[in-house]
């Protein structure tokens, strides 16, 4: 009788085991995912150094990118610098430094505000764009269609967007920023809470190279991000219809993040670079 009794102390965890298995297939999805991307990167900045080079898609989406993001990033750095402008004169009329407005406003806006946003705001029009128009091709099998006639998708559609995306966010964000100063000379214009003249003539000289490049360096890092991110999740689409839809929204997602967590490090590096090279 008692050696058929079951032996609790050895009988099969099958729920603890089939989690740990679970977990387990997740990262290795998650690593698969990070080699695939990096390959797909390493594929399209190596087609830049060998023929044929597209040269009309790239200048089609150069005016996609640029020329289309244009009116969003203009009225936004107009309005971020009004409000730069408003919190600061504020915070600095209580300590009687208003003068320093137009240095903090200058500075903050080339440094991080003009890039960072700008890219957010290029990530949420363009990254969904790329993965939804990428996506759209491999459902219909546009994609396989390209394979077949001998061309090879990574130079046709991945190369001329990258290339594009980093061309054109640096001009973006300079365009960001002057439209800031702008729109924050407007604000102290109508306010006469300090003098317009003594604002601008502030503003512009208190940058100097170390701000103009770490505000021009950033974009480059942000455009390769932004347009690569689209193509991996756009060229990946699994599921049909839905499947686009659902690596158009993880486009916009990954690419925001990646920009925020990456801002972090290149400040790191862009002010140990000021205070020890430039």
């Amino acid at each position: 009788m008692a050696a058929t009794e079951p032996n609790l102390a050895n009988a099969p965890r099958e729920p603890e085991a089939g989690l740990t298995a679970r977990l387990l297939e997740v990262v290795k999805e998650q690593i698969l995912s990070v080699q695939n991307y990096s390959v797909l990167c390493g594929r399209a900045v190596a087609n830049l150094f060998s023929p044929p080079h597209y040269t009309l898609d790239l200048l089609d989406q150069m005016d996609v990118i640029g020329v289309g993001s244009l009116p969003i990033v203009i009225l936004a750095g107009i309005f971020i610098g009004a409000i730069l402008v408003l919190q600061t004169v504020a915070q600095f009329a209580r300590f009687g430094e208003t003068t320093l407005t137009g240095d903090v406003v200058s500075i903050s806006l080339v440094r991080e505000l003009g890039p960072t946003i700008t890219a957010l705001l290029v990530a949420g029009r363009n990254a969904s764009g790329i993965a939804s128009e990428l996506g759209s091709m491999v459902v219909t099998e546009q994609v396989d269609a390209m394979r077949a006639l001998g061309t090879d998708p990574t130079r046709k559609l991945v190369t001329p967007r990258v290339s594009a995306a980093v061309l054109v966010l640096p001009l973006l964000v300079a365009i960001a920023d002057f439209f800031g100063l702008i729109g924050g000379l407007a604000v102290v214009s109508l306010t006469r809470q300090l003098g317009a003249l003594q604002f601008w003539t502030r503003a512009v000289n208190a940058l100097d190279f170390s701000d103009l490049m770490q505000g021009l360096t950033k974009p480059l890092v942000f455009g390769f991000v932004i347009s690569t991110v689209g193509c991996y999740l756009g060229l990946n689409v699994r599921g049909g219809t839905a499947g686009v839809g659902r690596a158009t929204t993880q486009a916009v997602v990954v690419s925001s993040v990646i920009i925020l967590v990456s801002d972090f490090f290149l400040d790191k590096l862009m002010l140990y670079l000021a205070g020890h090279v430039f």
